[in-house]
């Protein structure tokens, strides 16, 4: 036999070995893949139905027919809260004196 008809006998017993490998191969991960996206589709279509069986409706059934009023907070005036000199004295010392000196001028 010539080198050319052994070479030739040697690549036809590689690719038969080879070409039904991957032939096999990718049919397996082509399955894997449609087996996934099937159990994707009915976890999707759980999920669905769970969150249809679960929705409750938005709106009330009667319309809203005014706003609520919303209450604000009430502020006392200044002089419900006592002499303010008395806080000014009270003050702790690294207040700078400029500050008492507003405070006192305001008041």
């Amino acid at each position: 036999m010539s080198k050319q008809m052994t070479f030739m006998l040697a690549c036809a017993v590689v690719l038969s070995a080879l070409v039904p490998g991957v032939a096999g191969y990718l049919s397996a991960r082509w399955e894997a893949i449609e087996s996934a996206e099937r159990n994707l589709h009915a976890l999707e279509a759980r999920l669905h139905l769970r969150q249809a069986r679960d929705a409750h409706p938005v709106s009330y059934p009667a319309p809203c027919l005014r706003t609520p009023i919303i209450p604000r907070t009430h502020q006392v005036p200044a002089t419900a809260l006592g002499d303010h000199r008395r806080w000014l004295r009270d003050l702790p010392g690294w207040v700078p004196e400029g500050v008492l000196q507003e405070l006192d001028s305001v008041g």
